[in-house]
């Protein structure tokens, strides 16, 4: 009889500075699926589960899909909603059992109200229902903040290897085959974890780059050693005020501790070391701004302190006040603002009105804007290439088009869609070489999408709930020392 591999997730990463908590409706109106709709969303996307269910199925074994929750990044869980997320994930792992073994996929910086460590508990129930001898192998995004309880949940976790994230197919391709050669009684994990006294800053994570570009081919050698399984450099997620917050290593091997132990020895070392390189200069919008016209374009500005994927609600209007003034700049933003839809809906294409764009973080008023309303559409799209996030189907529920007296492009919706693809444009015949500038919330992410048009990329450290100096939030839980908080660290 084949071997029955359940497949389940709850995702989420967790803004503990966000105010507002994740609901249960943010999952609703995400990416939520049970039982045999997880394979038809996912079977032939680049998602960690499209990878999972390749490698299970050629392997001749049978994947049972149990259910797979996913909220776009936002404020911690509540409590409740957490509740009702793991009650129905055990209800439906109860209609399956029993199974021969369970792939995973947490995020890894998943902070309910109830649980701060989230992905640790929903993990440890798991372990515990399904007890020591069952193998729970998963995936976990690099932005996690890997605990104890994780590791002693799991038999092994692979973390993806880019920022942005479009490997996550073949991640999950990656964990899939430990769990498979384990099953066939070819290998056994075991997985050794390192804490480090540091937390890399969040615009010098681009894995295609310096600093991390070399640590990752350093990660890449290492991992060629006989009898290591798996090499996992994990970033960390410094928006969640947790005692985990920030980076970790984790090494799988062949049932060997020792090595396990050398090869994160080695790692850790080369990290500490090399501590200074992952806390990068951060510029400010006037700092930038004054670069902008000797610049090929468009330019991709990244919008820091406003990142969606991050947690962010996408609709700060810092950079968009500061490029209004400017002649002959042309941009485009998008910007979450079901307000200003609903307003929007009053009027006919073509109308002028006064629309109040954006919120502020620092309390400061919004702008007022005199705006001609082009289109009203309803805001699906697709994403057929690997792109950051791994998923197919987006929703930005009721949106428009709306130009600035400045002769600007703005879309505005009514729900939060993280920018990582060109289809959020272009499925609604908006040219994306037709602008000087492009306003993307995020920090690293998007550049997955929009590097084959844009000729030049700037990170921009805005105000807000995803500033890139961590230093300055106050954190209640965050371990002692770590890097950059504190300068005196040991390896």
């Amino acid at each position: 009889m084949a071997k029955r591999i359940a497949l389940l997730g709850i995702t989420h990463e967790s803004n503990s500075f966000v105010k507002e908590p994740t609901k249960l409706e943010h999952f609703t109106k995400g990416h939520w699926f049970k039982a045999a709709d997880i394979r038809k969303e996912y079977a032939s996307a680049y998602h960690e589960i499209g990878g999972m269910i390749e490698v299970i199925d050629e392997a001749g074994m049978e994947l049972v899909p149990v259910m797979y929750a996913e909220a776009t990044p936002g404020g911690v869980i509540a409590a409740e909603t957490y509740q009702t997320l793991l009650e129905q994930l055990l209800a439906e792992l109860d209609k399956v059992m029993p199974v021969d073994a369970c792939l995973v996929v947490p995020h890894g910086a998943g902070v309910s109200e109830s649980f701060l460590d989230m992905d640790g508990h929903w993990l440890s129930v798991l372990r515990e229902k399904l007890g020591k001898e069952i193998p729970i192998i998963g995936t976990i995004d690099p932005h996690a903040n890997v605990s104890q309880l994780m590791m002693e949940s799991t038999d092994a976790l692979v973390a993806y290897k880019t920022n942005p994230h479009v490997d996550q197919r073949e991640t999950g391709k990656a964990a899939a085959q430990i769990l498979v050669k384990q099953l066939k009684g070819e290998s056994k994990a075991l997985q050794v974890f390192r804490q480090l006294p540091l937390a890399i800053s969040i615009e010098q994570q681009l894995t295609s780059v310096d600093p991390c570009k070399h640590l990752w081919s350093y990660a890449s050698e290492l991992s060629k050693t006989a009898g290591i399984l798996s090499i996992s450099i994990v970033l960390g997620f410094p928006y969640a005020d947790v005692v985990d917050m920030g980076s970790s290593i984790i090494v799988v091997s062949d049932n060997d501790i020792l090595l396990a132990n050398e090869i994160a020895d080695q790692l850790q070392e080369y990290m500490i070391s090399n501590k200074e390189k992952f806390n990068g200069i951060k510029q400010n919008i006037n700092q930038l701004l004054a670069t902008l016209s000797n610049l090929p374009k468009p330019i991709l500005l990244l919008d820091m302190g406003d990142n969606v994927g991050g947690g962010s609600n996408g609709d700060s209007n810092y950079l968009l006040d500061a490029l209004e003034p400017i002649e002959d700049c042309n941009y485009f933003i998008c910007i979450y603002d079901p307000l200003a839809i609903a307003i929007a809906e009053k009027h006919s294409i073509g109308d002028s009105f006064t629309l109040q764009l954006g919120n502020r973080p620092d309390s400061q008023k919004s702008t007022l804007y005199e705006v001609v309303l082009e289109k009203m559409f309803d805001g699906k799209f697709t994403e057929e290439t690997p792109r950051h996030g791994g998923q197919i189907n987006f929703d930005m529920g009721r949106s428009a088009i709306v130009v600035t007296k400045g002769g600007n492009t703005v879309m505005l919706t009514s729900l939060r869609v993280p920018p990582y693809s060109l289809s959020q444009l272009t499925s609604f015949n908006i040219n994306p070489t037709d602008f000087d500038v492009l306003i993307a919330k995020g920090v690293n992410a998007p550049i997955a999408a929009y590097k084959s048009i844009c000729k030049a990329i700037l990170q921009v450290n805005t105000p807000g709930v995803t500033q890139a100096d961590m230093t300055q939030f106050t954190y209640q839980n965050r371990r002692k020392p770590l890097f950059p908080f504190e300068e005196n660290i040991q390896s």
